[in-house]
């Protein structure tokens, strides 16, 4: 994919993310995990063959890192709550901002190594899908966490056309694991900790 086609393609992906989430709209398990998978594995396959040396990887790597926290942050600072009973989520203004900051970040670092060896600046400015869909799927992934552990119905995804949502019994389990864990008494396993001590 070319460079500006895939930028605006980004642009209008995460603007579109952010209308709704900033609206709310119920937390759907397949539009959290699946769609931004998606994006990771077509990033993937832009900079299989365009990361060349040691430095574009290790640019690389540190964009993609940095992308996975400001998700896990992101994901921290999105509001739930119940409607309908279904989680419903909904972007915070730190939300937008720490995006804002994820996309100044990724064009500082492309900027910086166009600057410093612009030979192998094309495989970190390729990495956009990749990285976006790295910090697209570590905040589902701390907003589902934090919605299945509130005691939350997540659904899987929203019914077309008046048909109900569908769910997922794995994320039925993962819930109830979660309730289980958090009703334990609170010094169950201090027995075992001082056999260990």
């Amino acid at each position: 994919m070319s460079g500006p086609v895939e930028i605006v393609l980004i642009v209008a992906a995460v603007a579109y993310l952010m209308v709704r989430r900033l609206m709310g709209e119920p937390a759907q398990a397949k539009q959290m995990l699946v769609l931004p998978a998606v994006l990771c594995v077509i990033g993937l396959a832009n900079v299989s063959g365009e990361v060349k040396t040691p430095l574009s990887l290790a640019f690389l790597v540190g964009i993609a890192v940095i992308g996975v926290v400001l998700g896990v942050l992101r994901g921290a600072t999105v509001r739930i709550s119940r409607r309908d009973d279904v989680a419903f989520v909904r972007y915070t203004t730190v939300t937008v901002v720490l995006w804002l900051l994820n996309i100044a970040v990724k064009a500082g670092v492309t900027y910086a190594l166009d600057t410093f060896d612009p030979k192998d600046a094309g495989g970190v400015s390729n990495s956009l899908l990749l990285t976006f869909g790295l910090g697209i799927l570590a905040e589902g992934l701390v907003v589902l966490y934090r919605a299945l552990r509130g005691g939350h119905q997540v659904m899987w995804t929203q019914g077309s056309d008046g048909a109900p949502a569908q769910t997922s019994s794995l994320l039925d389990n993962i819930q109830r694991e979660l309730g289980r864990r958090d009703r334990r008494p609170a010094g169950w396993n201090t027995r075992s900790e001082r056999e260990y001590l």
